[in-house]
């Protein structure tokens, strides 16, 4: 997320943050709720036994090949511009993913979720884009990183 600048974009971008650890958790129920009454055997066969061994039915933040999540992941220049494009990638990325997780399945307990959650990532890719032409209006020259010296 990028804070360096004021009105219409700090504002969705200050709660835009909180919605994003929401989708986190729903994906967490979504996975405890699909893990929590299967059987030592049947996570051996989901191949998800080394998981269940270090974590048992607990949710950890990490990705398919089980690398945990990291701050390193999110990216910040200090150049509202390029931070702004940096959110607009990870929103379409985000989007990219639920399809891809979408294909993987036909109950409609996890294609509800995973549909709203998809359509959150569109909007969220409108604002960012909204944020952007607000943007390149305040900076038509494109020197957003100008240093003020006094």
């Amino acid at each position: 997320m990028s804070f360096a600048f004021g009105g219409y974009c700090f504002i969705y971008v200050h709660h835009h943050g909180t919605e994003e650890i929401a989708h986190w958790e729903m994906i967490g129920v979504m996975i405890n709720q699909s893990m929590r009454n299967a059987s030592l055997d049947e996570l051996t066969e989901a191949g998800l036994i080394g998981y269940y061994t270090i974590h048992g039915y607990g949710i950890y933040p990490a990705d398919p090949n089980g690398i945990p999540f990291t701050a390193a992941y999110i990216q910040c220049t200090g150049d509202p511009i390029t931070d702004i494009n940096e959110d607009l990638a990870a929103e379409q990325k985000a989007r990219t993913t639920y399809e891809h997780i979408m294909n993987l399945t036909d109950n409609e307990e996890y294609l509800a979720p995973l549909r709203f959650l998809r359509e959150r990532e569109i909007v969220h890719y409108q604002r960012f884009g909204e944020c952007l032409n607000i943007l390149l209006e305040m900076f038509p020259d494109g020197n957003q990183n100008k240093i003020r010296r006094r």
